[in-house]
């Protein structure tokens, strides 16, 4: 795949994924993760195995977002690192848009991609600040 190519599909994923974050849209987020998973930050790390607990996981998120009046989540890629033919290592700044339009400061990850047939697959979260 080429770079234009690759960094096209990943935005298309990333944008997916960041109307499913923001709608709550729970199997349309677990949709978007390979299994098992993980998740890591400074404080806990998590795994998951099925579908069933990734929607566990952020059934608990979706309530932030709505707390936040966050309406639209856009993914800066900042950098995309390929490791083999089907993994990379993509670093990610998000940006929120709240219900009054104004811009709201986002969070980074790094998240390891899994290419797939259906399309990039998460299989590690790792939070950044």
């Amino acid at each position: 795949m080429d770079t234009s190519t690759e960094l096209a599909t990943l935005s298309d994923f990333f944008d997916r994924y960041g109307a499913a974050l923001t709608a709550g849209d729970v199997p349309a987020i677990a949709r978007c993760y390979a299994l098992p998973g993980i998740v890591i930050t400074d404080g806990y790390s998590f795994s998951f195995t099925s579908a069933a607990a990734i929607a566990l996981s952020f059934i608990g998120a979706a309530p932030g977002y709505q707390d936040r009046e966050l309406v639209a989540a856009h993914a800066r890629i900042l950098d995309v690192q390929r490791l083999s033919t089907a993994l990379s290592m993509v670093t990610v700044e998000w940006e929120y848009l709240d219900s009054q339009g104004r811009s709201v400061p986002g969070e980074g990850f790094r998240y390891l991609l899994r290419m797939a047939e259906r399309g990039p697959a998460i299989c590690t979260v790792i939070h950044m600040r």
